[in-house]
């Protein structure tokens, strides 16, 4: 893809963007400046929804069982339509997907505050609702992927993935929360619905401001021809997955992330805190001081790459910082106090966070733009669905061979997949055959 802003994107001029920092270079345009202030509130409701939504089942009188029941409603939900939210980002104006997914959102987090407030809430209602949530969800990420490289130049779009991958944590796993458990706390849990309907509101309003892309001309790629009849949802499903399986440098990208996904989320999700607990001899403290160096390392690692320009061997460079950045998890089942444990979360979570710069950057850059919704749905599919599967395997394996093992094979495994990839589907040629300008 070549660098593409629309016509009319308002830009400072250039003598003042060579000044910016190169990780805010991005916020020159003005439609990704409304499209980030979207996200930011988005990912603030999503926040403060997901901790309301706890305690409103515990304020319900449900357990875990209730509360599994509620969180796999909204996961199914993500899961059932992901594939369709790419076909959707591919056919219809994106700006237009995300205004929709923002109203259904509210209409939802409304009816369930409303529920709640009035007392007519229950766990099959809320589950109800959380699974229209989930759906809406599943549109959102593949419009947006989509979206955002009409809105900056491709030599920004790292910088671009860099603070969305820095918001991301922030917003839904540390600002969203603690403001929602503040609200809970004073009030009830209807209140904290109450603010995450008002975040999805708000979220909803700088959407109101992007102006229209142009379409795709006739006889661009994705274009349909006048008179030419709308093809399936299949086709266009069926279109995407085949452009994944021959696409070399994809197809082992995706391959390798489905593989580490598998290993390392369900030592991280179900073993950690027994870790914490049983070779640290930690408690809650240890295991959030652990959950917040990973945090903190992810923000930190987002920062650090979109602050680069893109690495000329960006394939080699991205497999191997999820390859080498999951070695200490080793550190992480074999360390006897929480310090050493905190350090080797905060260097999971930095070169986790940098590679998914480059990676989501890679996918706007050389993934075709009629394509770029289905592709970047199967990613998030491809996700979501293997992690429930590593959370149910972690323990089982955890206690068949030792938390301790499974940490060290989970640590050790991913550079050897990652070199694999890399040889296999000979990456570097491929680096070189396509190289990406930093600007």
């Amino acid at each position: 893809m070549t660098d593409h802003v629309p016509d009319g994107t308002e830009t400072t001029p250039p003598t003042t963007s060579t000044r910016l920092p190169r990780a805010l270079r991005p916020f020159r345009h003005r439609d990704y400046r409304f499209l980030v202030a979207s996200m930011a509130a988005s990912l603030f409701a999503s926040g403060v929804w997901l901790l309301s939504l706890v305690w409103q089942v515990i304020g319900l009188g449900g357990g875990p069982a209730a509360l599994s029941a509620v969180t796999a409603s909204a996961s199914a939900g993500l899961l059932v339509s992901v594939l369709i939210g790419g076909v959707a980002a591919d056919r219809l104006p994106r700006r237009t997907v995300l205004r929709s997914v923002e109203v259904v959102r509210i209409v939802a987090a409304a009816g369930a505050t409303t529920l709640a407030l009035t007392g007519t809430l229950t766990i099959w209602s809320l589950a109800a609702i959380a699974f229209v949530i989930g759906a809406a969800e599943a549109f959102y990420f593949p419009a947006y992927s989509a979206l955002l490289p009409t809105l900056v130049p491709s030599g920004e779009l790292l910088a671009a993935n860099g603070v969305e991958q820095t918001l991301r944590p922030a917003m839904m796993q540390a600002v969203g929360p603690g403001l929602a458990g503040l609200v809970v706390g004073a009030f009830v849990p209807g209140a904290g619905l109450a603010v995450a309907t008002a975040g999805y509101a708000v979220a909803l309003v700088p959407l109101l401001f992007l102006r229209v892309v142009p379409p795709l001309a006739a006889g661009e790629p994705g274009a349909t021809a006048e008179g030419e009849p709308r093809r399936s949802v299949l086709h266009d499903l069926r279109e995407g997955f085949g452009y994944l399986v021959r696409t070399g440098w994809l197809f082992a990208s995706l391959a390798f992330a489905m593989l580490y996904v598998v290993v390392i989320i369900g030592p991280i999700e179900v073993l950690l805190p027994f870790a914490v607990r049983d070779r640290a001899g930690s408690g809650p403290a240890g295991f959030a001081a652990v959950l917040a160096a990973y945090g903190i390392g992810g923000a930190l690692g987002s920062i650090a790459m979109a602050s680069r320009p893109l690495p000329r061997r960006y394939l080699t460079v991205m497999l191997l910082l999820w390859g080498t950045g999951a070695l200490p998890l080793v550190v992480l089942g074999l360390a006897t106090a929480v310090w050493p444990m905190a350090v080797a979360a905060f260097l999971v979570g930095a070169t986790g966070a940098a590679a998914m710069v480059i990676w989501g950057t890679l996918l706007q850059r050389r993934v075709p733009p009629h394509l770029l919704g289905r592709v970047s749905s199967l990613d998030f599919f491809v996700s979501l669905a293997l992690m429930p599967v590593s959370m149910a395997l972690a323990g089982p394996v955890g206690a068949a061979i030792g938390i301790p093992i499974t940490f060290v094979v989970a640590g050790c495994l991913p550079v050897v997949l990652a070199v694999l990839a890399i040889l296999l589907w000979r990456l570097p040629r491929d680096e070189t055959a396509h190289p990406l300008s930093a600007e």
